[in-house]
């Protein structure tokens, strides 16, 4: 997975990709009092739960402006 800087620059695909992972990341907060940690590779690595909320906003965004294209 490609790194978060570029993400207006990401396609389809990827961000669909980005989407499902962000949603069970913000699932696995909300379900474990710990959830598991990530490696230090992963794109999500040291984004907490809001973090990853307004992520989740930001990509649904640029996945609806890729379909509007």
């Amino acid at each position: 997975m490609k790194n978060l800087d570029d993400i207006e620059n990401w396609n389809e695909k990827q961000l669909r990709s980005l989407r499902c992972n962000l949603n069970n990341r913000i699932k696995s907060y909300q379900s474990f009092a710990k959830p598991k940690e990530l490696q230090k590779s992963h794109v999500l690595f040291d984004l907490g739960e809001e973090q990853c909320k307004t992520l989740l906003v930001k990509v649904k965004k640029l996945e609806k402006n890729l379909k509007n294209e």
